[in-house]
């Protein structure tokens, strides 16, 4: 029998500082007592979505400030209609502008109806050690969201 975990986190990451938010969230949220399904997208289904209430999705920004076209813009694209009700956070790493992909995302996700966490997490490059405990404590805070 497969127990359930509280949290579902999805993530991609190109250059690896997406990475290390995911794990630094991933370690907050299980600080605070919930355990975590940590998926890289092209590991997780939409299935796995519509699992779970409390979710946290990861995303660089790419190109003109997108989410990332291959792989993670066509999850998202499919999960995004399931999300209305759950929980949602948004992070993901930036090297240039100003991370206007994050302002976009989190209006979609507001628009599918979903109670978005916050404002989504952004990081400029690679994330610093302040950083990371910024990330610890944004995954503490989105457990008890």
């Amino acid at each position: 029998m497969t127990i359930m975990a509280d949290v579902l986190l999805v993530f991609w990451s190109g250059t690896g500082n997406t990475e290390i938010m995911a794990e630094k969230i991933k370690e907050g949220i299980e600080k605070a007592g919930l355990s975590v399904d940590y998926k890289t997208v092209d590991q997780a289904s939409p299935n796995d979505v519509s699992s779970f209430d409390k979710i946290i999705f990861g995303c660089p920004s790419m190109g003109v400030e997108n989410l990332e076209e291959d792989e993670f813009e066509p999850f998202f694209d499919q999960v995004e209609r399931n999300l209305s009700g759950k929980k949602v956070a948004l992070f993901g790493s930036y090297g240039w502008g100003e991370g206007e992909w994050m302002d976009a995302w989190q209006t979609r996700v507001s628009d599918s109806g979903a109670i978005l966490y916050d404002e989504g997490f952004k990081i400029n490059s690679t994330p610093s050690s302040d950083e990371e405990e910024t990330c610890i404590q944004f995954g503490e805070g989105f457990a008890n969201f």
